[in-house]
């Protein structure tokens, strides 16, 4: 009886495992600064050398305006992706953009109130507040749905990538230098993994992100 109760145990122990989801591979990027300091917020991408047909997604992200504040300061998504902007104040905001990539207007609405916009171009999209000079955050389109965002420690890791040559890029909104100057090839394995590190010139942040010291009550 002992031995059948250990036999029940073991099989049940190994169902559990059988149903434990696989860790998965994947590149881990590391971006630094002409200095060495880890680079965070800066978005790392790869592209494979022969294109892939991918469908487009139906996603949604979401970029938070709270404290006065856009969160997150940088948000990678892929093209085709609709953003909510939802309003956590207790006051009203304008969000707008006249980046290139999505020109958009959302106008005064108020705490509680969430506004949507598709970005169905690549590239940078710079977002501001016509109430709050101060507010300021990036959505990043990317063509490509292999894409992370670097951590504090300017760590950051693609997944989900097939065996084969991918070039690597990356972009911050403080980047300074040609559209692509991190341009670089990778080699995914057999197992999806790799590895990269990318050193980026970044320029001085010109502009401040901090709540302004204005009463905006009346909006």
């Amino acid at each position: 009886m002992r031995g059948l109760c250990c036999l029940a145990a073991t099989l049940a122990f190994g169902a559990v495992l059988a149903r434990a989801p696989a860790v998965s591979a994947g590149v881990e990027v590391t971006v630094v600064s002409a200095s060495g300091a880890p680079v965070a917020d800066a978005v790392v991408m790869l592209s494979a050398a022969v294109p892939m047909q991918m469908a487009a997604p139906a996603l949604h992200a979401t970029m938070v305006q709270e404290n006065q504040q856009f969160v997150p300061f940088v948000l990678p998504v892929q093209v085709g992706t609709t953003v909510d902007f939802p309003n956590l104040d207790p006051f009203r905001h304008h969000v707008y953009s006249f980046s290139a990539a999505k020109r958009f207007e959302l106008k005064l609405y108020s705490g509680g109130e969430t506004q949507t916009v598709l970005f169905d171009t690549p590239g940078p999209v710079a977002l501001g507040c016509n109430i709050h000079d101060n507010m300021l955050a990036y959505v990043y389109v990317t063509p490509t749905p292999f894409f992370a965002k670097t951590d504090a420690q300017g760590r950051a890791t693609v997944y989900d990538l097939a065996p084969g040559a991918y070039t690597l890029t990356a972009w911050h909104p403080d980047l300074r230098g040609a559209p692509d100057p991190t341009a670089t090839e990778v080699t995914v394995d057999a197992d999806g993994r790799g590895q990269a590190r990318v050193t980026v010139t970044l320029k001085r942040e010109r502009r401040q992100r901090r709540p302004g010291a204005f009463d905006e009550s009346g909006y």
